[in-house]
């Protein structure tokens, strides 16, 4: 399934209007929302994270935080956007299981369409119990700016919208 589609069908369930559809790369959308899966893996003890962000609005964010310019798009500045990503991304998703903080190490990202896939993970951890997130994705950069949050632990999905300036889903498991 494409991620757009997810991001509409969330854009729908939380009555907010459709996201326009791009016509060119400069072309800006209505909607400003990002989704965060987390989910703890059982086989590997470990928890894994998706994030998804309209990859202008994401290009924006980074090019305003770190005053370079951004293409996300092209081979030759894969790597340079990486070491963008990481940074961006340890600074804005944030995870604790209890009271612990969790480690995430950034796998990479691609583009899927008119959206990027930011991939992290933990290190081997004990089950999740109780699973803290804050997570201020594009924050610099929009005051609509929305966040669905997705948590998955032992099969059991709980997700939560945070509206700007709201950063912190605690789910207990």
């Amino acid at each position: 399934m494409p991620v757009l589609q997810p991001l509409l069908l969330l854009a729908l369930l939380a009555g907010l209007p459709a996201p326009a559809k791009k016509t060119s790369a400069a072309a800006l959308h209505p909607l400003h929302v990002s989704t965060s899966d987390i989910s703890y893996n059982n086989a590997d003890h470990q928890l894994e994270v998706v994030c998804t962000l309209y990859t202008d609005d994401f290009e924006t964010a980074l090019a305003k935080q770190y005053k370079t310019r951004t293409d996300l798009t092209r081979p030759d500045m894969h790597a340079a956007m990486e070491t963008l990503i990481k940074k961006y991304v340890a600074s804005h998703v944030l995870i604790k299981s209890g009271s612990a903080p969790v480690p995430l190490n950034c796998l990479g990202y691609e583009i899927e369409r008119e959206a990027v896939n930011v991939y992290l993970e933990s290190a081997p951890m004990p089950p999740v119990k109780k699973a803290i997130a804050d997570i201020s994705l594009l924050y610099n950069l929009y005051d609509d700016q929305i966040n669905i949050v997705h948590i998955t632990v032992n099969k059991v999905r709980k997700s939560t919208k945070l509206d700007y300036p709201d950063t912190r889903v605690v789910q207990d498991f």
